[in-house]
């Protein structure tokens, strides 16, 4: 395998040369260091590089100045962040770089061991993974495409569970949209949902995830299980004013119950006034619907929203999970939150969760549900019930 190429940025001169030797001698890397940022950008000019491994405290120029800089030249490298500062010092910078549009790999508290190395080898093989895919893969759906798509039945609806972290079983589930594409097999929102927004198809998707989901309900049903179901609605359709009774409408033209969906406000938008979106949110809850703050932690979402909209339940962001073991400003930030939440009487769900020890805080702070790849990835209806057969469980509606 084609070795990576690796530009280190570190002015301490032992650490240049353990860093040095370090990655030369794990292997699968070919390596060059530098002193400051100013040479960085220089060979990031003329060379094209996989990987920037930087510290944040240098000369001149700093490593968050660096971070900058880089978001502003063409095919920027992925970054691996080190530092002797606090973790929340490397979070921050983190975010500098993410928002700008940058791949971070990786945030190393200094001294670096071998094992960060490595970690940073297995994200880079999986970076690899996934450009490799793409490349073979490319999909540029027009809008004529998406439209028969969703016609035709190849844009599904699927269901991760969510799981109670009081008894482990699963008690609801969130529908998520997947693309059966006859070429190119199934395919992830991030392939085609940015094109679908940027057609104007978000309100037409809403509708078509409602009418399977509830189908898929009907179907769980029929063999002894209610399961509540989530559905995503891009906060800017509350704009319009009769969203809610076009929702309720539909519910009940299909012979399903209000009580049993939900809807997950997402951060992606926001609507035009802030009228608006108090309106659409009190009117989906008196009509019977559920109703999440999705994301919670990123986006417009913030603790004014969360009191004084009439939420049933919140939804933690991932950026919040990943690292809370590890990390005592998340873990603090995570445990305030879920108490606030149970205070106001909401059910409090954790998203992304992927490993054992995020799941076990989670349980030891009192977090009411999680789902993530570590429980299940989204599947079609049929397998959803297989789960729920596993789990011996037949849930009842929240």
């Amino acid at each position: 395998m084609k070795p990576y190429r690796v530009l280190i940025v570190e002015d301490h001169p032992f650490q240049h040369e353990f860093l040095r030797n370090l990655f030369s001698t794990l292997g699968g890397f070919n390596v060059e260091a530098v002193w400051d940022g100013a040479t960085a950008l220089q060979r990031l000019n003329t060379h094209t590089y996989d990987l920037v491994v930087t510290d944040l405290f240098m000369p001149v120029m700093d490593g968050v100045q660096l971070i900058q800089s880089i978001a502003r030249l063409g095919n920027a490298p992925a970054l691996a962040l080190m530092s002797v500062a606090s973790r929340r010092m490397l979070v921050s910078a983190g975010l500098v770089a993410k928002n700008l549009g940058l791949e971070v790999l990786g945030l190393i508290s200094k001294p670096v061991a071998a094992c960060d190395i490595m970690r940073l080898r297995d994200c880079l093989d999986k970076r690899r993974s996934d450009l490799d895919a793409s490349r073979r893969h490319p999909v540029q759906p027009a809008r004529q495409c998406l439209l028969e798509a969703m016609e035709s039945g190849e844009i599904q609806a699927w269901f991760q569970p969510k799981k109670s972290l009081r008894d482990g079983r699963v008690c609801s589930a969130e529908a998520l949209v997947r693309w059966r594409h006859p070429q190119q097999g199934t395919l992830l929102p991030r392939d085609f949902l940015p094109a679908l927004q940027r057609f104007g198809l978000e309100d037409k998707l809403l509708w078509l995830m409602l009418e399977q989901t509830i189908e898929a309900q009907s179907f769980w049903r029929r063999r002894g299980c209610e399961v509540p179901v989530s559905i995503n609605l891009p906060t800017h359709l509350l704009d319009s004013h009769d969203l809610a009774d076009r929702l309720h409408d539909r519910v009940l033209a299909l012979g399903a119950e209000p009580a049993s969906i939900g809807f997950e406000l997402m951060e992606t938008s926001t609507t035009e006034s802030a009228s608006d979106y108090y309106a659409g949110a009190c009117r989906l809850r008196m009509k019977g619907f559920g109703l999440a703050q999705d994301d919670f932690g990123k986006g417009f979402s913030s603790y004014f929203n969360l009191v004084s909209t009439p939420f049933s339940e919140l939804k933690i962001d991932r950026s919040l999970v990943h690292g809370c073991v590890d990390n005592e400003g998340l873990a603090t930030a995570l445990q305030s939150i879920v108490e606030l939440s149970r205070k106001l009487g909401l059910t409090v769900t954790a998203e992304g969760v992927e490993t054992q020890d995020e799941l076990e805080f989670l349980r030891k702070i009192h977090c009411d549900q999680a789902q993530g790849f570590l429980i299940c990835a989204a599947v079609p209806p049929e397998r959803f019930y297989e789960l729920l057969r596993e789990d011996g469980l037949k849930p009842a509606l929240n």
